[in-house]
């Protein structure tokens, strides 16, 4: 089994340590490919920002070279889903609702730790989207850039606890979800100072992956995700620089 995991944004350090946490839970015979956009934003920190991935995303995998069975979106509250999901029959699964969908089976409210505080509503709305806001208890913000996960690594597990703690103890979430995809490999610190389940959207988005493809489920193309239908593009792929 071939899975692309895709980050959303054009830092290369992040894309290598979203595929480390990817292989260190997918099976044994799952290949890990990760993708890195080929043009975007060093990280993804608002809609502008957003939708400029998702279409690099989408043209990304599309010059892809190879086959492959899944596709995992790296990024949190991001756009481009199910432009993905139009383009190819494989499963694709965003990190934002693998992690929120798999809160659901161990505890019965979770909440979200993010980044910045303009990042919230994208998530409110992507799980809004998905019909997995109704039992989150709440999404915080730590106040951490995307890229202060890496420059400060101490620093942002602190301020992750503190919210996660919040989150438990005034919010009452029995579950909690770390949502920037740069959070990989957080989850047992986590733990250790909140005593509940603690989710990382990129393992449970490879579990889930690795589940759809092993029960033979493709992307309906039915209605919805149906593929685009064919027509001229004016000035497209645009020039570049």
């Amino acid at each position: 089994m071939r899975i692309l995991v895709a980050n959303v944004n054009t830092t290369t350090s992040m894309t290598t340590a979203i595929a480390r946490q990817a292989r260190s839970v997918a099976n044994p015979g799952t290949e890990i490919v990760p993708i890195t956009p080929a043009f975007g934003a060093e990280s993804i920190e608002g809609n502008y920002e957003s939708y400029v991935a998702a279409v690099s995303v989408m043209e990304t995998i599309r010059a892809f070279d190879g086959e492959f069975d899944a596709i995992v979106q790296a990024g949190y509250g991001e756009h481009g889903r199910e432009g993905l999901q139009e383009l190819f029959e494989v499963p694709v699964v965003d990190i934002t609702e693998a992690a929120a969908a798999t809160a659901l089976f161990v505890g019965h409210k979770y909440s979200i730790v993010t980044t910045l505080d303009r990042a919230v509503p994208m998530i409110e709305d992507r799980l809004r989207l998905a019909g997995l806001f109704e039992r989150c208890a709440s999404v915080h913000a730590s106040g951490l850039a995307v890229l202060e996960l890496e420059r400060d690594p101490e620093a942002a597990i602190e301020a992750i606890v503190n919210k996660a703690i919040h989150a438990v103890e005034v919010d009452r979430a029995e579950a909690i979800c770390l949502g920037c995809g740069g959070m990989a490999g957080l989850t047992s610190r986590v733990v250790e100072r909140t005593g509940v389940p603690v989710i990382d959207g990129v393992s449970a988005a490879i579990k889930l992956a690795e589940g759809l493809v092993m029960q033979g489920l493709k992307t309906s193309k039915v209605r919805t995700y149906a593929p685009p239908r064919p027509k001229s593009f004016k000035n497209w792929p645009p020039a570049s620089n």
